[in-house]
C-alpha cells in the first residue's frame, strides 16, 4: 500500500525548508490519500453491504410468511433453525408528555444513559460557573486536514 500513497513532493528550496515542510508537506498528503482510499473502501463495501441485506431481507420475508403458513414459531433445518418473534421499537412524537411522565413516575431508566456531547459543550460555554457533580470532562488534541 505505500508504493499506491507515495507522493510527488516539490523540491524544498533551503536546507531548513526540506527539514520542516517537506515533512509536513508529506505527512498531510499522505493524510488525504489514505483518507481518500478509505473512503472509496467504505462507499463500495456500503454497496456491497446493501445488496447483501436486500437479500437476507427477501430470505426473511419468505420465512416468516412459511412460519405464517405452518404455523409455526419455528423451523429446524439441516442448516440452522429459523425463529420468528415479535421485536417491539419505542419512540415518541412529544419530547415535552414524554419528559413529563417519566419524572412524574420516577422512571428515569426509560432514558440512554450518554451526554449530548455538543450540547454539554455548549451549555458549558455559556455557563462557565456550573458543572454537574460526576461530570467527567477529556480533552485532547486533533488534527484536522483540508484538502486544497
Amino acid at each position: 500500500m505505500s508504493d499506491q500513497l507515495a507522493l510527488d513532493l516539490p523540491t524544498p528550496e533551503s536546507e531548513e525548508e526540506a527539514s520542516t515542510r517537506y515533512s509536513v508537506d508529506k505527512l498531510v498528503g499522505t493524510f488525504v490519500k489514505i483518507r481518500d482510499k478509505r473512503s472509496a473502501l467504505k462507499q463500495k463495501y456500503e454497496a456491497d453491504d446493501a445488496e447483501l441485506k436486500a437479500s437476507l431481507d427477501a430470505i426473511k420475508h419468505e420465512l416468516l410468511a412459511t412460519c405464517k403458513t405452518v404455523g409455526a414459531e419455528s423451523i429446524k433445518t439441516k442448516f440452522g433453525t429459523a425463529i420468528r418473534s415479535i421485536k417491539s421499537r419505542y419512540w415518541t412524537g412529544d419530547w415535552d408528555s414524554m419528559y413529563s411522565f417519566i419524572a412524574d413516575h420516577n422512571a428515569f431508566g426509560l432514558l440512554e444513559k450518554r451526554v449530548h456531547q455538543t450540547n454539554m459543550k455548549q451549555f458549558l460555554d455559556e455557563h462557565p460557573d456550573l458543572k454537574p457533580a460526576g461530570l467527567n470532562i477529556d480533552h485532547e488534541y486533533d488534527i484536522t486536514v483540508r484538502r486544497n
